[in-house]
């Protein structure tokens, strides 16, 4: 492996190698069994919601999680791609992956960068509408206006990263991060083995792959979470993919979502060593963009 520095995210040939080398990293993390990653009972883990491309969250965050305070601070990130600022209608979010990747390089034991529903379907090639576009089309234009004939290769390495990262990030207390879980109309097909195995290909499949359901899933009813809940020995679910327009919601019985990418852009510090807080006392110790600060 290279020694981590600035990538020009303009060249070909360094964004591919960062790319390899991070995914190398995501299956490598300390604590990864399968597809999850298991955290220790000491230190800080800061969980956000879907980013999206955002830039002035993105380094709120890294900021907020003082990586490089406490070797045993973390953070959790995803839904990193697909943001609102499109250049002459490309989509070059490829460029907060890229970053990801290299916060990641940088401290490969503590950034913990989970499956998403937007990863999955540029991955898959999937049609994803947003901004009144398709994103994964859009996506791709950027790709091939950056990097011309040189993008399929971008496109390989960005795919591996993506199938290399984990679908949870999970404590010894029993808080229990994802993307978000199956829908109610999926358990009957849902795998619930896949937060304990590796991922497969077939888990990718749009619609009745395993790993597809768990990103994509919505409307969650309170007693399929707390089937999750005994079934994997959750405590609390810290989701994303919800609209959140406060920023913190209590989504049901032993889950909060996330959104990280607006006005009320929220994370949420998690202290390894106590038990696992309630919706409640989460929600109250949670911080905003405006409020720029995280005490523990």
């Amino acid at each position: 492996m290279t020694v981590v520095g600035d990538v020009d995210p303009n060249d070909h040939d360094q964004v591919i190698l960062r790319f390899r080398e991070a995914a190398e990293a995501l299956r490598a993390t300390p604590g990864r069994r399968g597809a999850t990653v298991h955290l220790g009972n000491r230190g800080r883990l800061l969980v956000t919601g879907d980013l999206h491309d955002s830039q002035s969250r993105f380094d709120w965050v890294v900021e907020q999680a003082q990586l490089d305070v406490d070797p045993n601070h973390h953070v959790v990130l995803h839904e990193l791609i697909h943001g609102e600022d499109l250049g002459e209608d490309v989509d070059l979010s490829y460029r907060t992956l890229l970053d990801a990747a290299s916060l990641l390089l940088r401290h490969p034991a503590q950034v913990h960068l989970m499956l998403a529903n937007h990863e999955l379907a540029q991955m898959a090639g999937q049609p994803i509408r947003k901004s009144g576009g398709c994103m994964t089309t859009r996506f791709d234009l950027g790709l091939r206006r950056i990097f011309g004939d040189h993008s399929p290769g971008v496109v390989m390495a960005i795919d591996a990263f993506i199938r290399a990262m984990p679908i949870a990030v999970r404590t010894e207390s029993g808080v229990f991060c994802a993307h978000s879980l199956p829908g109610p109309e999926m358990m009957s097909r849902f795998d619930l083995d896949l937060v304990h195995r590796e991922i497969e290909p077939g888990d990718y499949s749009p619609f009745f792959g395993s790993a597809w359901m768990m990103v994509w899933g919505r409307r969650h009813r309170p007693e399929q979470i707390l089937e999750l809940a005994a079934v994997w020995q959750v405590e609390l679910f810290c989701l994303g993919h919800a609209w959140v327009p406060a920023g913190i919601t209590i989504g049901g019985p032993r889950m909060i979502q996330l959104n990280s990418d607006h006005r009320n852009a929220t994370i949420v510090p998690i202290d390894l060593g106590e038990p696992a807080p309630t919706p409640e006392t989460l929600c109250a110790s949670s911080v905003r963009m405006v409020d720029s600060e995280v005490v523990m």
